[in-house]
C-alpha cells in the first residue's frame, strides 16, 4: 500500500506513457474527435459542432483538494478509480500547453473515455499544443460515467481525478487550478480574472498610465476580477469605442497570474469558453462573431435540428456556453501575457454599492476578500440570483484564502496599481448598463474622472465624468433605506472577514 492507502505509489506514474498504451488514443486531430462524437452532435447552421451533456455547471460541492481537506481512503479511491479507467478502458489523451512566459507554462495532459472525446475536442482548443515529447506538469483524467460525482485534486503532484460528471468546464478548470497554484507558489498571485490592455494618446485627454509605452500612444494594463456571468468577458473583449490609434485589446479572458514583477501571466493561449446566454451581435459583436464561426464548439445551447441556434434560449441551462477561438476574435490580441498592470477591477453587482469606486491598497483587499456578486448558472444553476461571496471571486484556491489577501494587498502596493469597485448590476433600481461601464472605464483609462467623497457609503466615487450623469447613481438617492441598509452592510462584512484568522489586520479595519 502506498501513503496514499491505495495502491498507487503515483498517479501519474501509474498512468505511464500514454504513446505505448494500447488502449490510449494519444493527440487525436480534432476532425478524429469530432468524428467519435458524430452520434451526439447537432450541427448547427455555421457548420460547428453543438453538445448537450448531462451536467451543465460545476460540482463545488463535490470538489476536494488534499492540501485543504483531510484526505482518506475513500478520496484517495477516486484517484485509484480514475487510473484504473485510463489504463482499462479505451481512451483518447491529450497534450496542451498552458501560459506562454518562461515561468508560468505547464504540460497538461488529459484522459477522457473516447466515447466523451466532445469533453477532448472543447477543452483541446482551448489551449496550444504542448511541445513534442514533453512530460506533463499536470494530469487529468475524467471518467463522466463514474458511479459516483467527485473531482479529487493533489496539488503537489499535479493531478486531478474528475468523475461522475460531463460538464466541460471541470476539465478547463481542473488545469487552471493548479495553474494558480504554482503562481502563489512562486510568490505571485493566481487570479480569476480578464486582462485587457488599452493604448491612448497621451496628453491632456490621454492616458492614466504607468506602463510602457507603445511609439507615440501610452499603454494601460488592466485586469477584471468577476464571478462567471458577471460581465468580465464582455468587458475585457469591449474595445471601448475608441478610434485608432487608439485600441483596447483583450489579453486574457479568465485566469492569470500576477507575478511580484507586475507581469500578468496568460493561461489560455488558443480560446475562450464563454457564456452564451443572451449573446447580442450589437453590444457583443466580437464573442458572437467568433461563436458564429465553424470552429466553435458549442456547450447546451439550444439548437433546434435545422442548426438554428437560439442564444437567448435557455432550453438547457442558464449557463450555456461555447469554446471559441482566439483568432476568430477581433478584440483578441496574438499575446496573452500582460507585461504590467495599472489598473485593477472588481466586477460586482450589489446594488448597494456606486457604479465605480476607486480602493486603496486595504480597501482593494477587502473587497479581493468579500468577492461580492451574484450567484450565477456557472456555479450553481438552483441559486442564481442569489448575493453570494467568494474569496477572491475565485472557487479554485488551493491553500489559505486570508494569506490570499495579504498577499493581494501587499502586491497591488508593491506594484503601485489603481484599484476600482465596478457594479455592472444596479444602484437600487438603477440600471448600469453596458454602456454606461464602458463609459467609466474609458474615463478611468484617460485619467479624467473627478473622484469626491460619497457620505453614504464611505468611498471614493466619480463626482464628475465626461458623457455621464454621475448623480444618477448616486446611491443615497437611488437606495431605499440607504443609510441603515449601509451600516447593515458594512457590520455583516466585517463578521465575514473577522471568520479569516490569518487576514492582516488592516484589510479587516478597511472593510467600507
Amino acid at each position: 500500500m502506498s501513503q496514499h492507502g491505495t495502491a498507487i505509489e503515483s498517479p501519474t506514474a501509474a498512468l505511464g506513457d500514454p504513446r505505448a498504451a494500447d488502449n490510449v488514443e494519444y493527440d487525436p486531430s480534432f476532425a478524429s474527435l469530432r468524428e467519435h462524437s458524430a452520434d451526439l452532435e447537432t450541427t448547427t447552421e455555421y457548420g460547428s459542432p453543438s453538445y448537450a451533456s448531462e451536467h451543465r455547471s460545476r460540482n463545488a460541492d463535490r470538489t476536494e483538494n488534499a492540501l485543504d481537506h483531510d484526505f482518506g481512503p475513500a478520496d484517495y479511491g477516486h484517484v485509484e478509480t480514475a487510473v484504473d479507467a485510463a489504463t482499462d478502458r479505451e481512451m483518447v489523451c491529450l497534450d496542451r500547453q498552458l501560459g506562454r512566459h518562461p515561468d508560468n507554462t505547464y504540460v497538461c495532459r488529459y484522459y477522457v473515455p473516447a466515447e466523451y472525446s466532445r469533453i477532448a475536442l472543447a477543452w483541446a482548443k482551448l489551449f496550444e499544443p504542448a511541445p513534442a515529447d514533453a512530460d506533463p506538469d499536470f494530469v487529468t483524467v475524467q471518467v463522466p460515467d463514474a458511479d459516483e460525482v467527485a473531482v479529487r485534486v493533489l496539488p503537489e503532484e499535479g493531478f486531478t481525478a474528475v468523475l461522475g460528471t460531463d460538464y466541460t468546464g471541470e476539465a478547463k478548470k481542473s488545469f487552471l487550478r493548479l495553474f494558480m497554484f504554482d503562481a502563489k507558489r512562486q510568490g505571485g498571485l493566481g487570479l480569476h480574472a480578464g486582462t485587457k490592455r488599452v493604448r491612448l494618446q497621451p496628453g491632456e485627454d490621454g492616458a492614466s498610465a504607468t506602463g510602457d509605452g507603445d511609439g507615440d500612444l501610452e499603454t494601460v494594463g488592466q485586469v477584471f476580477l468577476g464571478l462567471s456571468g458577471t460581465g468580465k468577458s464582455t468587458l475585457t473583449a469591449h474595445d471601448l469605442g475608441l478610434d485608432d490609434p487608439e485600441d483596447a485589446t483583450m489579453l486574457q479572458d479568465d485566469v492569470c497570474a500576477l507575478r511580484p514583477d507586475g507581469t500578468v501571466a496568460g493561461s489560455e493561449g488558443e480560446g475562450l469558453f464563454i457564456k452564451t446566454i443572451g449573446l447580442d451581435p450589437d453590444e457583443q459583436p466580437d464573442l458572437h462573431e467568433a461563436a458564429t464561426h465553424e470552429s466553435a464548439v458549442l456547450d447546451n445551447v439550444d439548437v433546434a435540428d435545422d442548426g438554428t441556434v437560439d442564444f437567448d434560449s435557455d432550453a438547457y441551462t442558464a449557463n450555456a456556453r461555447a469554446v471559441v477561438l482566439r483568432e476568430h476574435l477581433p478584440s483578441a490580441d496574438e499575446e496573452i501575457d500582460l507585461p504590467s498592470v495599472d489598473q485593477v477591477f472588481f466586477i460586482t453587482r450589489n446594488p448597494a454599492m456606486p457604479p465605480l469606486a476607486k480602493l486603496s491598497p486595504e480597501e482593494a483587499a477587502a473587497a479581493f476578500m468579500l468577492g461580492e456578486s451574484v450567484q450565477t448558472s456557472a456555479g450553481d444553476p438552483d441559486s442564481a440570483g442569489e448575493a453570494i461571496r467568494v474569496v477572491g471571486t475565485n472557487p479554485f484556491i488551493v491553500g489559505s484564502e486570508g494569506e490570499e489577501g495579504n498577499r493581494f494587498r501587499d502586491l497591488v502596493a508593491d506594484l503601485d496599481a489603481d484599484a476600482y469597485l465596478l457594479n455592472t448590476g444596479t444602484v437600487g433600481d438603477r440600471d448600469v448598463g453596458v454602456d454606461d461601464t464602458v463609459t467609466l472605464l474609458r474615463a478611468v483609462s484617460r485619467g479624467r474622472v473627478e473622484w469626491t467623497d460619497d457620505p453614504t457609503t464611505g468611498l471614493t466615487v466619480p463626482g464628475s465624468v465626461p458623457g455621464l450623469d454621475a448623480s444618477r447613481f448616486d446611491v443615497g438617492d437611488a437606495l431605499d433605506d440607504a443609510d441603515e441598509r449601509i451600516a447593515d452592510l458594512r457590520a455583516e462584512r466585517r463578521e465575514y472577514l473577522a471568520a479569516f484568522d490569518d487576514l492582516d489586520e488592516a484589510i479587516r479595519n478597511a472593510v467600507y
